[in-house]
């Protein structure tokens, strides 16, 4: 099934992501979640060099008591901040080279480190995602410039979050595939006319694939970044309600 599907089964806060339609999804879902179980040819393997630069930071916060980090101010999203130093473990001998992947060697990653007062781990944070979000993110802002602040919204797919319309918003050549699963993602935004990447898809595999069991207080996302190499850029929480991931605007 792909995302376009799911979005219009589970759109928003639906009365149709009753438990049947989940059980229709889980037998429909042929596809795997990770890119060591499903390969795409457009997709890049980053298993190696996450490994390389999670030795890396052990050792150096072994040795050091620090952790190699650039700055990140309190307004920078979870998902795109504590950005590992590579130069400085280059620099300093922890790595005898940067990983090709890298944008620093002309990749199309960041590697960031999560839950860094507890047990400091090496994600991916994929460029391409935020690269075709800012695209369409610009197109929004032409069209409200344009349209005297109005927005280019398309179907209220979760509470006052709605489709980016590509149609208006002149977005039809903008194409982004999952990092999780390979599918087609949507472009959601808020009243305010912020562009953010839909996870509900990758989300609700993920929780099917793994028969996980989510209550209403989590932020699911953690899910996608426990589950794989990815941290889920660009994207709003998501809770768990009426047997679907539903995007929210802010946690409680």
């Amino acid at each position: 099934m792909t995302q376009t599907r799911f979005m219009k089964r589970y759109g928003g806060f639906r009365k149709a992501a009753a438990a049947v339609m989940v059980a229709l999804l889980a037998i429909s879902l042929t596809g795997c979640l990770y890119p060591n179980e499903k390969k795409n040819e457009n997709r890049v393997s980053y298993r190696e060099s996450v490994k390389r630069i999670q030795s890396a930071i052990n050792d150096y916060q072994k040795e050091k008591s620090l952790l190699p980090i650039l700055n990140a101010d309190q307004e920078t999203p979870k998902y795109e901040k504590f950005r590992v130093d590579l130069d400085l473990l280059q620099k300093q001998g922890f790595i005898d080279e940067i990983p090709s992947t890298a944008f620093e060697k002309g990749g199309s990653a960041y590697f960031l480190i999560q839950n860094e007062e507890t047990d400091p781990t090496v994600k991916v944070m994929d460029l391409i995602t935020v690269q075709k979000v800012n695209d369409v993110q610009r197109a929004v802002n032409q069209y409200k410039n344009a349209h005297d602040g109005k927005l280019p919204a398309g179907e209220e797919v979760y509470p006052g979050i709605h489709a980016v319309d590509p149609q208006l918003a002149n977005t039809k050549s903008i194409i982004l595939k999952s990092v999780y699963s390979g599918q087609d993602t949507s472009f959601i935004m808020d009243d305010a006319g912020v562009v953010y990447a839909d996870y509900a898809f990758d989300i609700m595999q993920l929780i099917e694939k793994e028969g996980l069991k989510p209550n209403q207080k989590e932020d699911l996302r953690e899910e996608l970044v426990k589950a794989s190499d990815y941290v889920p850029v660009k994207s709003l929480p998501y809770q768990w309600n009426g047997n679907a991931p539903v995007a929210v605007k802010s946690l409680p």
